[in-house]
């Protein structure tokens, strides 16, 4: 319909007089359904280059405007010279008839078709359990993915992790510490200062950073299980580090799969392979060779603030370790190579700062970066009774994912990491997530469709089916137009959260489809109605029961048939 009014929209305007070659007309719809199905500010938009008052513009466009009237039942103009145009019902029947035979693909759109994008989300390195941290940014990416492909998009995910760093040696070394005082009980040990009380007994060759959880010791313990000990005391880190990343991914990726991503979809990209083929020093390379990095003290710097920085930014550190921005640089080139169309990444908020320096990288390198774009999210508090709270942990200083999990249930966590813009702090409520009714706010929309499951076998149980053909212009009680156009703004709403990065966006559309639903259910009956009627009420729940489960499948959450 959006479609078809902004056309005739600019057949009409087009005569009004001199006309900015780039106006823009938006059509959207009215916070109060009761102002009309679409509205238009074009009238006012129009008012300084026709130098004439809106409501005079509004006027004439309307004058001019040929509508079919099986679509467009009237024009009105509001306010200072909106114009508001209501639907023929004609015209919503027959979308309603639309909705049901499209059935699972109801909502899709080709409006990237042919493009490619690419997904980087949970990019955690295997040094332990995914955190709820990590979590937030698994579903937002996931979900955003599901989004894309939903408009079209050929979409790739990807985890980038780092085998290589720091970080991966003091996982070895903090394994190989565990295994080796399981094998000699006798080796000596040490006290580990852990925050500003509290001490741990650790192996005296332990590092001094190193992972304490638990989850350590279980990996040490396994491994002394299918290793020799006198193999074990000969080896160097690698053995320790390879066996402790391998289990680390394979619980990783179990968890992952808890939450309903897709691991056989989720491609892995190690960031050593940029140091191990050389496209870490040709990054270096052609940024010498255009004179934006120079060495100082030892290490090598990065001319930001040709880019508007105030200071320049250290790529390689004086100890010849790289920071984040370099291998990022690399990724990211790698990635517009392979030919993306759409480079989407999803960092945490302490990436805020880093993020524009690879841009700067890429461009100075002579790439294209208008293709790129950032999710940035702000982290998770867990609140109960009101107040912050750290759940009881086998683990180590943090709460795991799988705990969450257990605690309150995959469809909640998800549905709870996606119903806030990821822009804003998540105060994750484990008393209102664990509510096992409809004030749980992804149980109200499960309820929902549950509900209509319940409608439809009730009634075949008495004989209706929905393989008969059935006239649904008998559909016009308020409370039925509105559901049906509720449902229709579905592709819509879809394209836009996939636009914004925004899921939460799709939430709020289906909280509203399920409070129309409710309202037409409530209104409206379906048992014991003559038939013809009966039946037409029955494929209007049918079509929300398709709209419910589209949307929660694009969040990744169950559409149970019963609750």
């Amino acid at each position: 319909m959006r479609d078809y009014l902004r056309e005739a929209l600019i057949s009409v305007i087009a005569g009004l007089g001199d006309v900015p070659g780039d106006l823009v007309i938006e059509l959207e719809t009215p916070t109060h359904r009761e102002h009309g199905d679409l509205a238009t500010n074009v009238a006012l938009q129009l008012a300084k280059p026709l130098r004439k008052a809106p409501r005079q513009i509004a006027s004439e466009i309307i004058d001019r405007l040929d509508l079919d009237p099986q679509r467009i039942a009237s024009v009105e103009i509001a306010g200072p010279g909106f114009l508001n145009f209501r639907f023929a019902d004609p015209w919503l029947h027959a979308q309603l008839a639309a909705i049901l035979d499209e059935d699972v693909n109801f909502g899709r759109s080709s409006d990237h078709a042919g493009l490619r994008a690419i997904v980087e989300f949970v990019s955690a390195n295997p040094t332990g359990p995914l955190t709820v941290g990590h979590g937030r940014n698994a579903v937002l990416g996931d979900t955003i993915a599901n989004l894309l492909s939903w408009t079209g998009y050929e979409v790739e995910r990807e985890y980038y992790f780092n085998d290589g760093g720091r970080q991966m040696r003091v996982l070895a070394q903090s394994v190989r510490a565990r295994a080796l005082s399981i094998v000699d009980t006798d080796r000596p040990v040490k006290d580990l200062k852990v925050g500003d009380e509290e001490t741990v007994v650790v192996p005296e060759d332990f590092p001094e950073d190193g992972y304490l959880g638990d989850y350590i010791t279980e990996i040490a313990r396994d491994l002394v299980l299918q290793a020799p000990a006198d193999t074990l005391s000969a080896a160097g880190d690698d053995l320790f580090q390879e066996f402790a990343q391998n289990r680390i991914f394979g619980e990783i990726y179990d968890t992952l799969s808890r939450i309903s991503i897709d691991v056989t979809r989720l491609r892995r990209f190690n960031e050593r392979s940029l140091y191990d083929d050389g496209r870490i020093n040709d990054v270096i390379r052609r940024l010498r060779e255009v004179g934006l990095a120079y060495d100082k003290d030892g290490a090598v710097w990065f001319k930001t603030t040709e880019f508007g920085k105030e200071s320049d930014t250290v790529l390689v550190k004086s100890t010849g370790e790289p920071t984040y921005r370099l291998p990022d640089i690399a990724y990211h080139a790698d990635k517009l190579d392979r030919g993306f169309d759409l480079v989407l990444d999803v960092f945490g908020a302490d990436h805020i700062a880093t993020y524009p320096d690879v841009i700067s990288g890429l461009q100075a390198l002579g790439y294209d970066t208008s293709g790129i774009d950032v999710v940035i999210y702000q982290f998770v508090t867990l609140v109960k009774n009101g107040a912050p709270v750290k759940m009881s942990t086998r683990k180590a200083t943090y709460v795991t994912l799988d705990e969450l999990i257990d605690e309150v249930g995959a469809d909640v966590t998800r549905f709870f990491f996606l119903m806030r813009s990821p822009s804003t702090h998540l105060d994750f409520d484990l008393d209102l997530a664990k509510e096992a009714r409809e004030k749980n706010p992804v149980f109200y929309l499960q309820y929902a469709h549950a509900r209509i499951c319940s409608i439809v076998r009730k009634a075949q149980e008495v004989g209706f089916s929905f393989h008969d053909e059935v006239d649904l212009s008998v559909l016009t009680h308020p409370a039925e137009l509105a559901l049906i156009k509720a449902l229709l703004d579905f592709p819509d709403r879809v394209a836009r959260a996939a636009s914004a990065r925004e899921p939460h966006r799709l939430i709020n559309f289906l909280n509203d489809v399920a409070t129309a639903f409710t309202s037409f259910y409530d209104s409206c009956r379906i048992i014991g109605e003559a038939s013809n009627l009966a039946s037409a009420r029955m494929r209007l729940a049918g079509a929300a029961r398709i709209v419910l489960r589209n949307g929660l499948g694009i969040l990744g959450i169950s559409a149970p048939s019963e609750m």
